[in-house]
């Protein structure tokens, strides 16, 4: 069965049809409409038309977005994109093409993508955890993504940092969500530049802290060594919960290489065991993983 899936983003939207194998058939890009519902409605429908020109054989359709689908009234909520909050997205979409339209959060799309056929293949249960812009997540089992009552499963970000003291961890860090000390402020790439530029006055990017790590700078290695404990304080607790099989890592800051070798000594600490066997991955598709994911997500969300 041929597969279509579309990543919504601020900026773009990127389709890709899949085959069983995976493999992809054709991508295209195109700029989000962000200004006006009826007109975004238009452009993705007329998206999903043009492969039906060039597929005549039927597809499923997967959309993986920004926000989250209310469970209560399946109309978005707490996306970027403001034009979709409060839209019955789903049902809107479903009634311009006459075919069913499966909708999930991006990280979870990261996630499904990651365990069906990328760097979580093998594992039972994985845990999708992107370190980009935010934190977000998902969680996968049998290569069924779960999804509870809430629509908040895997959406570890905005958890308290794990012991957070401002003796180890500096002064407290509002967080957009109206709390403080959000472990996204910590281990994301925007949480690891501010608070490094909020110690050291500077304007470093998250690339520019680990260059000078690179070149023997004390203040970036340091900040990288709180950065690798608040994040295995963030994973272990993951560990604790659900002990995943295999943890994926996406975004920018999963693209540092000395994580996997420092990362998995960081865990045993604050992981409930004498060991701790959970595989630490980067994500194997890289900025594909969403949209990837979105094309899996009919028939594959418990």
């Amino acid at each position: 069965m041929l597969r279509l899936g579309l990543d919504i983003g601020g900026t773009k939207i990127e389709a890709q049809l899949l085959d069983d194998k995976g493999a992809c058939l054709l991508r295209q890009r195109i700029p989000t409409p962000n200004q006006q519902y009826d007109t975004f409605l238009d452009a993705v429908t007329t998206l999903i038309h043009h492969y039906r020109t060039e597929f005549p054989s039927p597809f499923s359709v997967g959309i993986g977005l920004p926000g989250a689908i209310s469970p209560d009234n399946g109309r978005i909520k707490n996306s970027n994109i403001l034009i979709l909050n409060g839209q019955d997205l789903q049902a809107d979409l479903a009634a311009r093409l006459e075919q069913p339209v499966s909708l999930a959060n991006d990280a979870d799309c990261f996630a499904l993508s990651e365990a069906v056929d990328g760097a979580g293949k093998d594992g039972k249960t994985v845990f999708g955890a992107i370190l980009g812009t935010g934190c977000g997540g998902g969680v996968v089992v049998n290569k069924q993504l779960l999804s509870g009552p809430n629509a908040i499963a895997g959406e570890w970000g905005h958890n308290l940092l794990p012991g957070y003291t401002p003796e180890q961890d500096g002064t407290s860090q509002p967080c957009y969500c109206g709390r403080s000390n959000c472990l996204e402020r910590f281990v994301s790439g925007t949480g690891f530049a501010t608070r490094f530029n909020q110690r050291y006055d500077t304007a470093f990017s998250a690339a520019d802290i680990m260059a000078a790590k690179g070149q023997g700078d004390h203040h970036a290695s340091t900040h990288y060594q709180h950065f690798i404990d608040a994040l295995a304080r963030s994973l272990g607790s993951v560990i604790n919960l659900i002990d995943p099989h295999v943890i994926v890592l996406g975004g920018g800051l999963s693209n540092i290489d000395s994580l996997y070798d420092d990362l998995p000594a960081a865990l045993l600490p604050y992981v409930f065991s004498d060991r701790c066997n959970t595989k630490l991955v980067k994500a194997k598709h890289g900025d594909s993983s969403g949209v990837r994911g979105a094309a899996w997500l009919p028939g594959m969300s418990a």
